[in-house]
């Protein structure tokens, strides 16, 4: 038996370089399969891949999924309807995150995101979606923590959680624990950079993240990161054509950077940073090498100012940096991820306005005018 829902549809591009317009429609769902769920979602994230698909960078979805429209949302908490026969982990009335692995390779690491570029697959902005059982993670039991923290947590926690279990351990393969205990570890990114640092804390590292956002500095404050402001940085954007050709920008970057150096030398005792957590990208790559000591390692799992880097290899090697690059997570990561959160109360904190299902294009106007907190979380079904 078929049911109708309401969603939020990205459409496909109408003009060339044209931004995509959200909008909302009702459309039918048909009855579930045997390893399906019917659910409804109750909370998602704003993500920042959802904001890559409104300017239709690096793809645009539609064409890319050959669908004449996609629903978006790849985070959020959902409640389960009705489940087939094949789905035991979870049960009609259960609430659940959103686990966003559509497609794994055989070692069950991601290739294509539940939400985003996986065809056929439909995201949290609807109030009704189906999808496969292995795609909702349980919330434990009586959990001492809210849908809307859940929602928030669902990637960029989870994220943050396979990122940083290779970071570490990486770094902990050339330097043990008794010859440096507490690392230091440096961020620059938005609400997984901050998820990762509040990790990096809790296994005791020396932990700062840089953002020139006053909101934001706050939110990093109470998890009880080091806040820095790097608005004394505001030219550390590196762009090699410019720095080739414009002298007045390569002394402005010049300077920019060597304060921005002079203030992690300060910083870390003149250590220089063992990790550093970068999903900014290409604006600070340079910058970033350069603050890396001896062993130190550099990672991340997205973008923000550009997906293409270059540096030195023969440099790369004789410091012996480590680059990594991760993409999402394991189901067995996401598992621990979960338990790990909700015993320890590492858990993204939401401090500010929830959207309403009606205000989800305002929203998106917000995030892509850069104008939202850490964790911007959207209500689909009022609880």
């Amino acid at each position: 038996m078929s049911v109708t829902a309401e969603a939020w549809f990205l459409t496909p591009e109408t003009s060339p370089g044209s931004r995509a317009v959200l909008r909302r429609e009702q459309f039918e769902l048909a009855g579930i399969a045997q390893d399906e769920v019917l659910a409804m979602p109750l909370y998602g994230c704003w993500e920042g891949n959802m904001g890559h698909a409104l300017q239709r960078l690096p793809i645009d979805l539609c064409y890319a999924r050959n669908e004449p429209r996609v629903i978006l949302g790849n985070a959020g908490v959902l409640r389960v309807l009705e489940a087939g026969k094949d789905v035991h982990h979870v049960e009609p009335g259960q609430d659940a995150v959103l686990f966003s692995t559509a497609s794994a390779d055989r070692f069950g690491y991601p290739q294509k995101m539940f939400g985003y570029d996986a065809p056929g697959t439909m995201g949290c902005l609807a109030t009704k979606i189906k999808l496969k059982g292995r795609e909702l993670i349980p919330i434990p039991a009586r959990s001492r923590h809210g849908l809307a923290q859940w929602a928030a947590f669902s990637v960029r926690y989870i994220t943050a959680w396979s990122n940083w279990r290779l970071a570490f351990g990486t770094f902990r393969l050339q330097v043990p624990e008794p010859e440096l205990p507490a690392p230091n570890v440096w961020g620059w990114g938005g609400g997984t950079t901050l998820a990762e640092l509040d990790l990096a804390r809790r296994h005791g590292c020396k932990t700062v993240m840089l953002s020139s956002n006053p909101k934001r500095l706050s939110t990093v404050a109470q998890c009880g990161v080091t806040a820095l402001d790097r608005s004394p940085f505001g030219a550390l954007a590196f762009d090699d054509k410019r720095y080739a050709t414009d002298a007045a920008f390569r002394r402005s970057y010049n300077q920019a950077e060597a304060a921005f150096l002079a203030e992690v030398k300060r910083q870390t005792s003149d250590e220089m940073v063992q990790v550093f957590v970068d999903y900014i990208g290409s604006a600070v790559h340079r910058a970033t090498l350069k603050a890396l000591s001896r062993q130190g390692v550099i990672t991340t799992a997205g973008w923000k100012t550009g997906m293409t880097v270059s540096f030195l290899r023969a440099i790369e090697c004789i410091e012996r940096h480590q680059h990594i690059h991760t993409h999402y997570a394991r189901y067995a990561e996401a598992i621990d991820a979960v338990a790990y959160g909700e015993r320890e109360g590492w858990m993204p904190p939401i401090d500010e306005r929830i959207y309403s299902f009606d205000e989800i294009p305002e929203m998106a106007e917000r995030f892509l005018a850069n104008e939202l907190g850490m964790f911007p979380v959207y209500s689909i079904n009022p609880v």
